[in-house]
Parts: C-alpha cells; structure tokens; sequence
C-alpha cells in the first residue's frame, strides 16, 4: 500500500509545468474569485488533515479517542465536499483517490490492482470491530492524505481554466449532490451525507456569487434557491429521516433546471462529458443522458433502425431451428422478461446458466450479460445470436432473413448505400441494439410524481423511496436516475458488486450461491461472486431475483439486504462490497420500500411508442 500512495504522491508532485495558472485573455466573470475561494479551502482542508492524523495517532483503549478520531474524519470530509467541485473537475486523476471507494478497484482492460485509501477507507477502518490493529494502517491513510492535501496547490501551476469550466464544475457537483451525497455514497457509516450536501452548496452558493451578480436579475430564481436549500439542509441534518423526495423535488432538480438555464443566457455552456445532455431540465428527466447505443446516424436512420430492430426481436428464424427468438425470453408481456428462475436452453431438458433479465434500460448501461462480459448491446446480441444454448444462428441463417420482402425496405432505410450481399449479423446486432436501447419508457408513477405530478405516490411510497436512498443504502449501488449500476455525474461506468448471494431465498439455512460471476472471466480474487447491478425499474414485475433467480419476491430480495447480504448471514464472502452490517429496517420500512419499487413500474412498456 505504501508503494501505491507513493506512486500517486509522485505523480502529484511532477505537476509543475508552469509557473502560473492560464487564465484566457479575454475578461473573465469569476475565475479569480474561484481560485482565491479554492485556495481558502485547500488550507482548511490541510488543517482538517493534521487534525485528523493526530487524532489517528492518538488512538488508544479509551473509546474517548476514537470518538475523536471519528470526529476529526467528519471535519475533514466536510472541509473537502467544500473544494471537491474543484478537484474531481480540474484534478480528476490525481485526486480521485481522497474519497475513492473503500475496495480494491481493478482497472481493465489493463488489470492493474487499485488499494483502497482516502477518506472512504479510513472510516471504513475506524468502523471495524478492533479500530487498535489497523492503527499503523491508518496512519498511513491519513499521512498519505496530509501530504497530498498539501500538495493541492502545486496543481494549479499550468492549470487552464475558464469561466464556461467552472460553471460545468458546478454543473456536475448539482449531479453529484442529488444522484450521490445526499444517499450517504461516499459516507454510509458516518451517515454525514445530508451535512456534507450543505457544505458543498454552501461551495457552489460561494462560486456562483460574481456570475449572479453579472446578471441578478436573470439569476433571481437560482440564488432563491440556493439561499432556501441551505435553510432547508440546516434544519433537516438527520440522515435517516431525511425527506430526499422533497428536497430533490423543492430544491436539487430545480436548482440544476435554473442552472442550465442561467449558464445558457451568460452565453458559457460547454459540455465536456460523452453521455450529460445538457438541454434536459435535470438529471431525473428522460432525455438527461443521450444514446450510446447507435451514435453516429440521424433520427430518420434510428427509427428505420429501431423498427428493423422490433421486427428482427421477434424472427424465430434467427434461430438454428427456427423455434426461438429474442420475444421467446424477452417476452414484451411480461416487461420484456420471462418470470423463470432461469429460461430453458435448446438443449433438452436443460436451463440457462442464469436468470433471464428484462430488457427494460439495458441500454442504460455500458456493460452486458450479468458478468458483463459482453462491451455493449450489439456484442451481447452477437453473443446470444451465435450461442447453442440460446438461438444456435449462423451467418448463412441471418442472410436468408434478409430475403424476406418485409424486410428489403426496412433494411434499405436502416443502411443506406449498403448492398444486401453485404448484410450480416453485424446489421441485424445494430438493429436489435437500436430497438432494445428505445426500451426506457420513464413514465411510472415515480417518474411523474417526480417530474411535477406530486399526487402520483403515496406517502407510504415517498417514505419507500427516502429510505431506498437513505437508510437502507440501496441508491448507493442503484443509482438514479435508472436505478442501476451506471455512475454519477459522467454515468461513464458501470460498476460490479460482490453480495454473498444465496443459492436459495432460504435465508435461515443459508447456502452461497457457487456462480463466481466475473471471475469466470479474470482470475482476481476481488471479482469472486461479483455481478453487474440490474436496474430494479419495472422489479415488480419481473420476479425472481438475482443472477440466479434464488428471490421469488421483493419480500425476500430485501431481507436479504437487511440482513447485510451473504456476509452479513455469515457465509465466507471475503470480498464482499456490500456492508454486512445489518440495516435494521422495522417491517414497516421494509414494506414501503417494496412499495416504492412497485412505484417505478413502468405503463404499458411492450407498446411504448419508439418515437417518444
């Protein structure tokens, strides 16, 4: 580990390739006052540090001084929410670390191992059973800390920074506040989620003055609502009791709304990120992230493609015997999955690997298949088209689909200036791609409830959903706005967890589950058991649960989590990511969440208009 936070302190201390930061030509709104407030900060932060590193080295038996220890780790993440704006924009690669996830984090496709350290791991560490044996370990987080927290400002020499940058900056904290802080993300066992979304307001509150004041009466409503979310936050500290549906819906979605709108009349919108859409009001709006799935052709060309791709879905004879097609699992009726532990293969009197998971968002993610082995939707369909246990196709099969006059002028639309001879599985895996990623409706209860509809759920339902995101931690791997494993604010990544499943839902006589989920591919022990997170949109509807369809109901999906997953029930789960800490949900809560979950069921997806 040493070695690892020496790298990254080395890396830190080589950025000195000027001699003062670039500031354009041109005159500019805020960048001096923005530097001069990020400075301030940087020196809290270094003292927040050294206070935190005396506390760790005062560590002994009396539980005085662990109390403090704690107390110092809380000063010293609110004194970084008040700069990290800054610093996961501008400094991304060399302070990602400060509050990087406390697990071992692989990064492919290279495989190089990434220890867990920053402040994440540090409350992890003051959180164990015997604080006192990972003494010498914590001293070296929280000196690795100290040193880099003074190094900050080395990073501004060579710096280019604009005002269009900072506002983005502002842009992606917004994200992170409403999709990340206020779940407690990056602060589960402190639960300082909802001060720390006060104090990185406060930050953009503080930023955002000159540019306000270059235009007050433009920027009235957003500096209203900065000024009313700050009472709010001050007054509702609890994290457990948190209302997060009210605070999104009266503050953090409108806040960004006013944001887009007030960046767009200052004339410096720029959008640096490959998935934010920009134009959408807020990050709960359908059109928040733009395609990934068929870049590169224009609307005309993705309805041809999304309509080829809906006739294709249903073609048995993409099969090798002609007797199954995507609908054969994917079945629209039942929101586009097919209630089975696990579906049947064409091999007789056998079954699939896993359980059949709905197509419902997968396009919402970057990553697919359960161990996300495939890189996108139309390596997955590749995949699936060719596997003998699942449609056993070939390329002579897919060419005599072409044949078929309902599909001449479907295909000839979908790919113009290509001849048929010319047409494979590459063109049907586009197609079905095409359609598949139009499968996102948005449109459940939760969606118009949160969108401005505020009859839309019940108050038993708005509780479910503050403790999905409080409480119980569930939006800490679910993230909105799709509720699966794509990553706030850049939504670049989707992430994989390891959770002890069960084999069974018999939790008194618990058996773990033997699929290793990713390991299957990359022999690391980290990825023993781990698998993507499947959205739980439309999860009422979709029964059983689990890559190996064990959970027959919610009921049983949430004891599980209650109970802090296979860890949690005492199996041997080594790398777990899940904390196996009980949530202590009473009945009540546990049932308002399953509420909750029944609430993002979607209306009528199989016959959602593609043009929507």
């Amino acid at each position: 580990m040493k070695r690892s936070i020496a790298l990254i302190l080395a890396i830190t201390s080589l950025i000195f390739s000027a001699s003062t930061v670039r500031i354009p030509v041109d005159s500019s709104i805020g960048i001096t006052h923005t530097l001069v407030y990020f400075k301030e900060g940087v020196n809290d932060f270094v003292v927040a540090n050294e206070k935190l590193y005396s506390a760790v080295e005062g560590l002994n038996a009396e539980l005085s001084t662990l109390a403090q220890a704690r107390e110092a780790l809380v000063a010293c993440r609110r004194s970084y929410k008040r700069i990290s704006f800054f610093t996961t924009y501008f400094f991304h690669s060399e302070t990602r670390f400060y509050n990087a996830a406390p697990k071992f984090e692989v990064e492919e496709p290279t495989l190089e191992l990434i220890e867990p350290m920053g402040l994440q791991q540090i409350e992890t560490l003051l959180f164990d059973d015997d604080v006192l044996v990972n003494k010498s370990t914590l001293l070296v987080q929280s000196e690795a800390m100290l040193t880099s927290a003074r190094d900050i400002r080395s990073l501004l020499y060579g710096l280019e920074i604009d005002d269009a940058r900072i506002l983005e900056s502002v842009r992606l904290e917004l994200i992170r506040i409403a999709a990340l802080y206020i779940s407690g993300y990056d602060a589960p066992l402190l639960k300082t989620g909802i001060a720390e979304t006060m104090d990185a307001t406060e930050a953009l509150q503080a930023i955002l003055k000159p540019y306000l004041k270059a235009d007050p009466e433009q920027g009235k409503q957003l500096n209203s609502l900065m000024r009313t979310s700050l009472d709010y936050l001050n007054t509702h500290l609890d994290f457990d009791s948190f209302n997060r549906m009210e605070f999104l819906t009266r503050f953090a979605l409108p806040m960004q709304e006013e944001l887009n709108k007030f960046i767009a009349r200052l004339g410096l919108a720029i959008n640096t990120t490959q998935y934010l859409n920009y134009g959408a009001p807020h990050i709960y709006s359908k059109n928040a992230l733009k395609s990934w799935a068929i870049n590169g052709t224009d609307s005309v060309q993705r309805k041809a493609l999304a309509d080829l791709g809906r006739t294709l879905f249903f073609d048995k004879s993409l099969s090798g015997n002609a007797s199954t097609s995507c609908a054969t699992c994917h079945q629209p009726q039942n929101y586009f999955a097919d209630l089975q532990k696990k579906s049947p293969s064409l091999v007789r009197d056998s079954v699939l690997k896993r359980n059949t998971p709905t197509l419902l968002y997968a396009g919402r993610q970057h990553t697919q298949f359960w161990d996300g082995r495939a890189a996108n939707l139309e390596d997955q369909i590749h995949n699936v088209v060719f596997n003998p246990l699942e449609m056993n196709g070939s390329e002579e099969l897919s060419k005599k689909v072409f044949q078929k006059d309902e599909y001449k002028s479907l295909f000839n639309a979908s790919f113009p200036g290509r001849h048929v001879r010319d047409w494979g599985i590459k063109e049907v895996s586009e197609a079905l791609a095409a359609f598949v990623d139009q499968l996102g409706p948005m449109n459940s209860p939760f969606d118009r409830h949160i969108n401005g509809q505020h009859t839309a759920l019940t108050d038993r339902q708005v509780n479910g959903f503050n403790l999905f995101m409080g409480k119980a931690q569930c939006g800490t791997c679910h993230f909105p706005p799709f509720f699966n494993s794509l990553l706030p604010p850049l939504f670049d990544l989707s992430e994989v967890e390891v959770l002890g499943v069960t084999a069974t839902d018999d939790l008194k006589s618990p058996l773990l589950d033997p699929d290793l989920g990713r390991f299957d591919l990359y022999k690391i022990p980290f990825y023993k058991g781990a698998f993507k997170t499947p959205t739980v949109r439309n999860a009422a509807k979709t029964a059983p649960y689990m890559h190996n369809g064990s959970f027959k109901s919610l009921a049983g999906v949430v004891d599980f989590y209650n109970k802090g997953g296979g860890r949690g029930l005492a199996l041997p789960v080594e790398e777990q990511t899940l904390s196996a800490k009980p949530l202590n949900l009473s009945e009540k809560e546990s049932e308002d969440i399953i509420l909750f979950l029944e609430s993002l069921t979607d209306f009528n997806p199989e016959y959602h208009s593609l043009s929507n």
